[in-house]
């Protein structure tokens, strides 16, 4: 009985309001799954309010500083998936490799499909933000994002962007592509920042 509680008080500290705990990890995502045959034609752009344009090739990501992590994600649709361990490069890391313009406040994270999200650059390099390759050991696959998915986990996931091919560092918020319909511009958790309308 005490072991009930136990667990039932750490839900409650881990999982935000109206979520529903998966040993799961749905797929979901908008447009069709990329398969990379040849990772020679991937590439990953810093672009915008930078002093110059940089392009990674796929094994300069790799060469990067590795990092591990092990979070909670929440997706917007209800469902949280509990201690999940990647391993890929800290966005700190990343800004190694790039030199910001002090107006930039805000990324736009750019996917194939055309697909966006925004962040304020805050929440881009907070600690536990990390451009992931790997998740529980093995690499990503292509419906979680191989070969490199953000990884935003205090926000709800829609907001971890699977296949990133840049990261535009913009001024002004503006809305990506769920936000642009009807998704919350944020997306905090334990504000249950679902929708605009909330």
């Amino acid at each position: 009985m005490y072991f009930g509680k136990e667990k039932e008080q750490e839900k409650g500290e881990r999982v935000p309001p109206n979520q529903i705990v998966t040993k799961k990890w749905p797929v979901l995502h908008y447009g069709d799954v990329p398969y990379y045959e040849d990772l020679n034609e991937w590439d990953l752009r810093l672009f915008g309010l930078v002093e110059e344009e940089v392009r990674l090739s796929y094994d300069d990501v790799m060469e990067l500083p590795s990092a591990k992590l092990n979070n909670d994600i929440h997706c917007v649709t209800g469902w949280s998936k509990l201690d999940n361990q990647w391993e890929g490069i800290s966005t700190k890391a990343l800004m190694e490799k790039v030199n910001i313009l002090p107006e930039a406040n805000y990324v736009m994270i750019h996917a194939e499909e055309d697909w966006t999200t925004n962040l304020p650059l805050e929440d881009f390099l907070k600690e536990t933000s990390l451009l992931a390759h790997t998740h529980d050991g093995k690499p990503l696959t292509p419906e979680h994002g191989f070969p490199l998915r953000a990884v935003i986990p205090h926000l709800y996931f829609w907001k971890s962007a699977k296949w990133i091919r840049g990261i535009e560092f913009i001024a002004e918020n503006k809305p990506g592509f769920w936000e642009r319909n009807g998704y919350h511009m944020q997306g905090r958790l334990w504000k249950e920042e679902r929708f605009s309308w909330d």
